[in-house]
């Protein structure tokens, strides 16, 4: 209870709350991972960054005691990554929306990745708009309702890990909000890797995306999200057929490759010399 009370004092611009998110939003675990995995990896606090775009998930940044970025739909990753051209010591965690993330978002997000920016991006994966009017995203499963797909999605969803290592990020794992130590820990595990980091949080939006495709409320979506995850682990050891309609877990990808920053600050010193 005093950790909790800590971390509640510490991290939390407790005068904006309580929190506008609906009930059984899972946002409020995505983002009390990120807390403590911030806790964890023992960033001074002025150190840290929290830049969002627009959405449900990006009113975090208006409910984190840290420098917080509130920027435009979309743009949070372009905004992150001029503060941390100008301001490489600093840490900073971008919060995204699938929509916000691989749609509207969805060039700078390959660009950073391109560019290897030491960025941590949060993609917290609703499957759906939840603040602006129900639509689809990218990552709505084919065949889920919308206000913009009454009769099911047509389109194939991306898998957004794969989009980023494609793109050329270094780093990229995907948790669940039923399972929220193990998202900690990859946030955590995210944030000590240097390159452009990708974590993937699936988490229920039982209001605009359960409602609509009769999920049930937040308990049955975080069972079912729980009972249809996989560690990468045991999915090496599956078969392909095995993994149709599951969630993979865990550490998706990890390597190294030149960080942009350091090699712009390096060419720059170069040419002085």
């Amino acid at each position: 209870m005093a950790l909790i009370e800590h971390l509640t004092q510490e991290y939390l611009r407790t005068k904006k709350l309580p929190h506008i998110w609906c009930p059984g939003c899972g946002n409020g675990i995505v983002t009390a991972a990120l807390i403590r995995a911030i806790e964890r990896t023992g960033y001074d606090q002025r150190d840290v960054v929290i830049v969002s775009g627009i959405g449900c998930s990006s009113r975090a940044a208006g409910y984190l005691n840290f420098n917080t970025l509130h920027t435009t739909h979309g743009r949070a990753l372009a905004f992150a990554t001029g503060l941390k051209m100008a301001r490489p010591e600093l840490k900073l965690f971008v919060i995204m929306g699938d929509g916000d993330c691989s749609a509207i978002g969805g060039n700078h997000f390959i660009h950073a990745a391109r560019r290897n920016i030491d960025l941590n991006a949060v993609i917290i994966n609703n499957h759906i708009y939840g603040m602006t009017g129900g639509q689809h995203s990218p990552l709505t499963p084919t065949g889920m309702k919308a206000t913009t797909a009454p009769r099911g999605t047509l389109e194939r969803p991306f898998d957004l890990l794969v989009l980023a290592r494609g793109a050329g990020a270094t780093f990229a794992a995907r948790g669940i909000a039923a399972q929220p130590r193990q998202l900690e820990q990859l946030i955590v595990r995210g944030a000590t890797h240097k390159g452009f980091s990708v974590v993937e949080a699936l988490s229920p939006c039982p209001i605009a995306y359960g409602r609509r495709n009769k999920l049930g409320g937040a308990v049955e979506m975080l069972r079912s999200m729980k009972d249809s995850s996989i560690s990468v682990e045991r999915a090496a050891e599956t078969e392909d057929a095995e993994l149709k309609d599951k969630t993979i877990t865990g550490v998706i990808y990890s390597f190294d490759a030149p960080e942009y920053a350091e090699e712009y600050y390096r060419s720059i010193s170069d040419n002085k010399g």
